[in-house]
C-alpha cells in the first residue's frame, strides 16, 4: 500500500479529499470510514466512485492523519488497500460526516471475491433466538456472495442475482444503518424477504420433507446423505455433489455415475475436529482452511481414521474445506462424519450453475436435490491450497480469491491495458489494468465445448465489470490452442495487435510478476517443468532452463526429447512414454540380453513394437518432447503406476509422489539417487538432462526387486540433484567470476510435486541460489495468462513501435530479449 501526498493544506482547520484504491467496495468500507470519522468529530462525506473510495473531509490535519492511520491500520476484513492519495479540496462540505450515494465513473476498482460465512453469521444461523435462525443465506459486509452473483456495475443490488428479492423493513433498516455490519451488504436477505432453499426429488416421485426431517428442507438433505443418498446441493459458485464420505459402496456409486475413474474428491467437514480425525493439521494448512477464502486444502491423510480409498485413489492427501455458506454450515449441522462435495458434472465437463441444466444433467447421478431460488450469475469454482516448503501455495484460483488484482512490479505503473489469454488446460485470462493484472477464475479445458462457451462468456463479462477495453491480445503461441485462436478472431477485426508468447516463458514471466520482480530486474534462470508447451522450434517442450526476463528469454538448457508414440495418446497411457525412453537409450535386443526376466519386458513386449518404432524413427505421430511430465510417466510406468492408462492429467505423477518412501528420500546414501547427467545436444550444443545412467540403473533395482517405494524416493532424489547440477553449470563457479545469474524461477505443474519442489529449493538455496516460486498464483497453466500479460506490457513499453502507436500488426516473443 502506498499513500501519496499530492498536496499538503497547511491551514489549522483543513479540507481535503482521500482517494482509497483498491478492493474498498462492497466490503464494508464506507461505514468503516464514517465511524472512524464521527468518532473523531470530523465533517464530510464519503462515497463510491469508478475509482474506488472517495472520502472529503474538513478538520484539523492532525485529526485527519489520525482518520487515515486508523483506516489503514484496522481496514475491513475484506478490503484490501492498495494506494491512499490525499489531496486540497476546494468544495463546501457539511459539518456532520455522512456516507452519499455512489457516484458513476470509469471503473478503476475492484469486484470482490466471494467470501465464505463469517463466526457473527454463522453464530446467527445457529442462535434460536436470532432473526436469521437456520435462514441459508446469512450474509453481511465482511461475508457472502460477491462475483458470484454480480452482473455488472457499479456493485449494487440491481445488478446482482438479488435484484427479484426486495428487501423487507428489517432488512432494509439494517441495509440503511452505518453503524450495522449489513450497511449496504448488496445480498441481504432473511426468511421474510430473500432466497428460500428447497429439497426436490430429481426423478419426479412425491415426497415432502417431513419423510426426512421435522426441522426444514436443509435438514431433510443431511437426512438423505446419511441414509446414503447422493444429494445435488446448489453452491456458491455452481452444484455440488455430496455423499456421506465414510460410506464406500455410495463413493464408489458416485464414480461410476459421475465417470470420475480416479480423480480424488473433494470432502467437507462440520468443523476442525472432524477434519483432525483423519488428517494431520499443520498451522498454515488450518490458517487456510478458516480463511474467508476457504478453499479446499489437501492434507496429509494420516489421522487416527481412514477414509475408503475410494475418496482418493493411490494417494496419501485428501481435499478439505470447512462449510462456506450457511446453507453448508446447515447442512452439515448433524454430520459428525465428513461428506463428499465435488462439483456437480460428468467428468470433464464445467460445473454445472442453472437450475433446468441441474435436472438434465444430474438426475442420472442424485436422486435429491437442495436447491434454492437464487441464481448464480457466474460459475466459480472451488480453490485448491496445498502447503508445501512451509507455506500455502495455490494449485486453483477460484472462489475466494479472484478477481482479487494483483499489484504489478516496480516499471509496470504505466503498462498499456492488455488482454491475455492464457493457454488450453486449466484456462484463465488476465487484464491488464492501472498497473494491476485481474486474473480470472479457473476457467477448465477449454477442449470442452461448454466450458469454452463460458470461458467466452466470462471474457465479456470480465470486460463490463471493469470497463475494459485492450490496446493488444496476448496469447500463447501453439498454433492450435482454442485460446490462441479466439485470439486471432481479435486481431482478425483489423482493430487490434496480436502478439503470441511461448509457453514456458510466460510461465518464468507469472512467476517473476508474483514476486514482484522489478522490469529492469537481471535475467533470472527459469526452470519450467511440464507436460507440454509449443517450442519456437515447432516441437513440444516440457523441461526447460531459460535465461529470462519479462522481455525475452534464451534458452539454455533442456531435458533430452523423446518421441510422444501416438501424440496425445501418450499424455494418456504412461506405458508408450517409458517404450521410448528405453528405445531412446537402448535397442531392444539390449533390454531383452539384460533384462528378459522382467515382467516389464514380457509387457511391452506384446505392444506393437514394430508399429511403434517406426513412428518414432520416421516421426509419423510421435512429435519430439523434452518434457519432464513425460518422464514422470515414464518412470510411473516402470513401477506400473497407472501403466496402461490415466484417467486425469498428472495421475501417474500424483500417485508417484504419493508412493514416496519418505525414510529413503531423508536418510539414503545420496549415491543411491539415480543418476541423470549433463551431455550437449548434437548439433545445437545445448546442455540437457540424459537419463541414460537412470534407466539402467532402475531396471537393475528391479532385478533386484528393490520395493518401489525406495525407488520412487531415488528418482524424486535424482531428479533433483540433476537440475541443480544444470543449474551451478549454468551459472558458473564463483571462482571463475561473477555468475551469470544468482536468482532462479521455479514453475510448471510439474513444481506442484511436493517432493520435487522441496528437494530442488533445498539444493538451490544450499547453493546460494535465491529462489522464486508460486503461491499465489497457480504454477500451473492456471498462471499462463498473468505471465503473457506481463510479457506483453514490458514487450510493448520497451520495443515495439508499431504496439505504442495502436498500430494492428501480429508479433512473436523469441529468444533475444535478454
Amino acid at each position: 500500500m502506498s499513500r501519496l501526498n499530492l498536496a499538503a493544506p497547511q491551514n489549522p482547520v483543513e479540507v481535503v479529499e482521500i482517494r482509497f484504491r483498491g478492493r474498498v467496495q462492497g466490503v464494508g468500507f464506507r461505514p468503516a470510514v464514517w465511524r472512524h470519522a464521527r468518532e473523531l468529530r470530523l465533517g464530510g462525506e464519503v462515497l463510491n466512485d469508478g475509482e474506488g473510495v472517495l472520502v472529503r473531509v474538513q478538520g484539523e490535519r492532525a485529526i485527519i492523519d489520525m482518520l487515515v492511520d486508523r483506516i489503514a491500520g484496522d481496514p475491513p476484513p475484506l478490503s484490501q488497500i492498495e494506494a491512499i492519495e490525499i489531496t486540497a479540496y476546494a468544495g463546501v462540505l457539511r459539518d456532520d460526516f455522512a456516507i452519499v450515494e455512489s457516484a458513476h465513473g470509469g471503473a478503476h476498482t475492484e469486484i470482490s471475491p466471494d467470501a465464505a460465512l463469517c463466526a457473527d453469521c454463522a453464530r446467527e444461523t445457529t442462535d434460536p433466538f436470532a432473526r436469521r435462525f437456520r435462514y441459508p443465506f446469512t450474509n453481511c459486509t465482511n461475508c457472502g456472495p460477491r462475483l458470484s452473483i454480480v452482473d455488472g456495475i457499479p456493485y449494487d443490488r440491481a445488478k446482482t442475482a438479488m435484484s427479484p428479492f426486495a428487501m423487507c423493513a428489517d432488512c432494509a433498516r439494517e441495509y440503511r444503518d452505518p453503524s450495522d455490519r449489513r450497511f449496504h451488504a448488496e445480498p441481504i436477505a432473511c426468511h421474510a424477504c430473500g432466497p428460500k432453499a428447497k429439497l426436490v426429488r430429481l426423478d419426479g416421485r412425491h415426497f415432502t420433507f417431513e419423510q426426512f426431517s421435522m426441522l426444514d428442507d436443509v435438514d431433510a438433505a443431511c437426512s438423505l446423505i446419511q441414509k446414503g443418498e447422493i444429494v445435488a446441493v446448489k453452491g456458491l459458485g455452481g452444484y455440488q455433489l455430496a455423499c456421506d464420505a465414510t460410506q464406500a459402496d455410495t463413493v464408489r456409486r458416485l464414480r461410476k455415475l459421475k465417470q470420475r475413474d480416479g480423480k480424488p474428491f473433494a470432502l467437507m467437514a462440520r468443523d476442525v475436529d472432524v477434519i483432525r480425525r483423519f488428517c494431520d493439521l499443520a498451522e498454515h494448512e488450518l490458517v487456510a482452511l478458516t480463511s474467508p477464502a476457504a478453499p479446499i486444502v489437501l492434507l496429509h491423510a494420516n489421522g487416527p481414521e481412514h477414509l475408503p480409498d475410494e475418496i482418493a485413489p493411490g494417494l496419501r492427501t485428501l481435499g478439505f474445506m470447512l462449510p462456506t455458506t450457511p446453507l453448508h454450515v446447515l447442512l452439515l449441522r448433524r454430520m459428525d462424519r465428513p461428506v463428499v462435495m465435488t462439483s456437480g458434472n460428468l467428468s470433464s465437463e464445467p460445473q454445472v450453475t442453472g437450475d433446468t441444466e441441474m435436472t438434465e444433467r444430474l438426475a442420472g447421478i442424485a436422486t435429491f436435490a437442495l436447491t434454492h431460488d437464487r441464481r448464480i450469475a457466474n460459475r466459480v469454482d472451488d480453490s485448491v491450497v496445498r502447503v508445501v516448503a512451509g507455506g500455502p501455495r495455490l494449485l486453483r484460483r477460484a472462489r475466494g480469491y479472484a478477481p482479487a488484482p494483483i499489484a504489478l512490479p516496480r516499471g509496470f505503473a504505466k503498462a498499456p491495458d492488455l488482454l491475455a489469454m492464457g493457454g488450453e488446460l486449466k484456462a484463465t485470462f488476465c487484464l491488464l489494468k492501472d498497473g494491476a493484472a485481474i486474473l480470472s477464475q479457473h476457467q477448465g479445458d477449454l477442449e470442452d465445448v461448454a466450458t469454452f462457451d463460458d470461458y467466452r462468456k466470462n471474457l465479456s463479462l470480465y470486460a463490463a465489470l471493469f470497463e475494459h477495453e485492450p490496446t493488444a491480445v496476448i496469447a500463447d503461441m501453439h498454433p492450435e490452442y482454442l485460446s490462441s485462436k479466439l485470439a486471432r478472431e481479435h486481431l482478425a477485426g483489423g482493430t487490434l495487435p496480436l502478439m503470441e508468447v511461448q509457453h514456458h516463458h510466460a510461465h518464468v514471466a507469472a512467476c517473476l510478476a508474483e514476486n514482484g520482480y522489478a522490469l529492469d530486474g537481471r535475467p533470472v534462470l527459469g526452470i519450467v517443468l511440464d507436460g507440454l508447451g509449443w517450442g519456437e522450434d515447432a516441437t513440444f517442450w516440457g523441461g526447460e532452463f531459460m535465461l529470462a526476463d519479462y522481455v525475452g528469454y534464451t534458452r539454455a538448457g533442456t531435458f533430452k526429447p523423446i518421441p510422444m508414440l501416438g501424440g496425445v495418446q501418450a499424455v494418456r497411457e504412461p506405458w508408450r512414454n517409458l517404450y521410448a525412453h528405453l528405445m531412446a537409450e537402448m535397442s531392444w535386443a539390449e533390454l531383452t540380453m539384460n533384462f528378459a526376466e522382467l515382467e516389464l519386458h514380457s509387457y511391452l513386449a506384446a505392444k506393437p513394437r514394430a508399429l511403434l518404432d517406426s513412428m518414432a524413427r520416421n516421426r509419423i505421430n510421435a512429435p519430439p518432447a523434452s518434457s519432464c511430465g513425460r518422464l514422470f510417466d515414464a518412470m510411473a510406468a516402470a513401477l506400473d503406476v497407472c501403466r496402461d492408462a490415466q484417467s486425469y492429467e498428472g495421475e501417474a505423477a500424483a500417485r508417484l509422489e504419493a508412493m514416496v518412501d519418505e525414510k529413503t528420500l531423508a536418510d539414503e546414501d545420496e549415491a543411491l539417487a539415480y543418476p541423470l547427467t549433463i551431455p550437449n545436444l548434437a548439433g545445437t550444443g545445448l546442455p540437457y538432462i540424459e537419463p541414460l545412467a537412470m534407466w539402467h540403473a532402475v531396471l537393475g533395482d528391479l532385478i533386484l526387486k528393490t520395493p518401489a517405494p525406495v525407488m520412487a524416493a531415488r528418482f524424486h532424489k535424482g531428479l533433483a540433484k540433476s537440475i541443480a547440477a544444470m543449474t551451478r553449470k549454468l551459472a558458473g563457479s564463483p571462482e571463475d567470476g561473477e555468475r551469470r545469474f544468482s536468482t532462479v524461477a521455479l514453475t510448471g505443474g510439474c513444481f506442484q510435486n511436493r517432493i520435487l519442489f522441496e528437494e530442488v529449493v533445498r539444493r538451490l538455496e544450499r547453493e546460494q541460489f535465491t529462489v522464486l516460486s508460486h503461491a499465489r498464483v497457480p504454477s500451473n497453466d492456471g498462471g499462463l495468462a498473468l505471465g503473457q500479460a506481463v510479457i506483453g506490457a514490458a514487450h510493448l513499453m520497451k520495443s515495439n513501435k508499431d504496439f505504442r502507436e495502436g498500430k494492428p500488426s501480429c508479433v512473436s516473443v523469441f529468444p533475444g530479449g535478454s
